[in-house]
């Protein structure tokens, strides 16, 4: 049985609930982090040194990095369709995962923190205007290529599509100033057409 260790409201543990719902994949999950706490255990330090979520333990093996864990679920699990086999595909898909990391989640994070987790009265509304605009860059950034293919990796769903659906989620979500980006819009409700996406990411902010 996958155990998957953190709460379901962080977007790195979604991205692994997604995946498995994805995958149909059976799973025990335990609330740790954010108000559950749990993360600065030894126990949990010692699977995860980082003391982040999620951490997964899949036969024995322990894994971290909520990227890396659904590549492995993918490759295990989905090989030739969620996890595409031509390694040119593959790749072209895998640069917006790290992309997500490395571009997205910074510009995301302080507009996310001060809509979300920032009561109205202490909210920088002039940093928030600021940082709306250059999560905004990312999100063009993304509709142009899109311009010419249904998904992140070319024509069909893959794992590919998971991190950055789950902040595209979050963009539409948030009460917000959008530009329309109509590649970017459509591939987004392509997305919410997936029951997993529904069930696991649909499900408000927090």
């Amino acid at each position: 049985m996958l155990n998957i260790l953190g709460r379901k409201t962080s977007s790195n543990v979604q991205k692994v609930l997604w995946c498995c719902g994805e995958l149909g994949l059976a799973y025990e999950r335990e609330d740790i982090g954010g108000e559950f706490g749990g993360n600065d255990r030894p126990d949990y330090r010692a699977l995860n040194p980082n003391g982040l979520v999620p951490t997964v333990i899949d036969d024995g093996l322990v894994l971290w990095e909520s990227n890396t864990i659904i590549r492995y679920l993918a490759a295990r699990h989905a090989a030739g369709t969620l996890w595409p086999t031509d390694p040119r595909v593959r790749a072209v898909g895998e640069k917006w995962m790290d992309w997500q990391i490395s571009v997205m989640s910074p510009a995301m994070q302080p507009v996310f923190r001060t809509l979300v987790r920032t009561p109205p009265e202490k909210r920088d509304m002039a940093a928030l205007a600021a940082a709306r605009a250059s999560l905004s860059k990312t999100f063009a950034m993304l509709d142009r290529a899109l311009a010419d293919r249904a998904f992140l990796a070319g024509e069909r769903f893959t794992v590919c599509d998971i991190p950055v659906g789950i902040a595209t989620y979050r963009w539409y979500t948030m009460e917000i100033t959008r530009e329309d980006y109509p590649h970017l819009r459509r591939w987004y409700d392509r997305l919410a057409e997936r029951a997993p996406f529904r069930a696991e990411i649909m499900v408000g902010l927090a």
